[in-house]
């Protein structure tokens, strides 16, 4: 049974590790390098570098803040925000990361997504999607029977009126090695991954899907990653990762913690 993997995911904006909820209400959560040395240490199996406020503002990504954050880990360091051109995936990789996610530029010519494939190999490609429900209700964070999703840019704050699933399935076929799918609905919000749309990617695409947003306890974390049963357990979403971010920023749990509690409901992970 493959691994499944545990990735700490550092959302950084001028510099400084951030958190909110649904991509809004950003409180500080630390300095990158040193978070990023405390889960190295701690075991995590991958570290996600997203400099969130990149796409939105038109800069570059936060190169000198990646090789310091390269320089404390021995673990897969994925960058992503501002990658715009072939050209900012080279200075990433050069900074340290061994993949790059792109969102918003992907969406604009997906083109890109081959591009960066036949330079690197679509191993060093992982394609970001920040999904939102067309009606997700007042009140809940996720959780619409329609089951339809759009895919957003510019951090969130664009609907650019395409199909999330129709948009996974086009940029695989480009040349992304990994689906990075972050459910905007959920983000920050402590209420649980929306399994329902993990499912729904992961049964449309054969690469990796990390699933990202909504973990706010060990039993969630769990719950996505454990194997839905060819879908007959609708509780459960089967992903190959799990993005963390406030639980682990704000010292609610710990990389070694969340191991051992999903080791202990079945799921395959890393010795740490």
């Amino acid at each position: 049974m493959q691994a499944k993997r545990i990735i700490p995911c550092l959302d950084v904006d001028e510099g400084r590790v951030v958190k909110g909820i649904k991509f809004t209400g950003l409180q500080d959560a630390g300095d990158p390098a040193a978070l990023a040395r405390r889960y190295n240490d701690e075991g995590a199996d991958e570290l996600t570098f997203l400099d969130i406020g990149a796409s939105y503002r038109s800069r570059a990504t936060l190169l000198d803040a990646v090789r310091q954050v390269a320089k404390e880990v021995f673990i897969p360091l994925c960058v992503g925000g501002g990658i715009r051109r072939l050209e900012d995936m080279r200075e990433a990789m050069n900074a340290g990361a061994d993949k790059v996610s792109v969102c918003t530029a992907a969406l604009q010519r997906p083109a890109l997504l081959a591009e960066m494939a036949r330079a690197y190999g679509r191993q060093c490609v992982v394609l970001s999607i920040d999904a939102k429900r067309l009606d997700a209700p007042q009140g809940r964070d996720c959780g619409s029977p329609a089951g339809q999703w759009r895919a957003y840019s510019h951090g969130g704050r664009t609907d650019t009126g395409i199909d999330a699933v129709a948009w996974a399935v086009q940029a695989v076929e480009l040349g992304a090695g990994e689906i990075l799918l972050n459910s905007i609905d959920a983000d920050g919000t402590g209420a649980g991954y929306d399994l329902e749309l993990i499912r729904r990617i992961m049964a449309a695409v054969p690469v990796p899907v990390i699933a990202s947003g909504g973990a706010g306890s060990l039993e969630q974390i769990a719950q996505v990653l454990l194997p839905d049963a060819q879908g007959e357990n609708p509780g459960e979403g089967g992903a190959d990762a799990a993005l963390v971010a406030s639980m682990l920023h704000f010292g609610k749990t710990t990389i070694g913690a969340i191991k051992r509690y999903v080791k202990a409901q079945g799921v395959c992970v890393r010795e740490w």
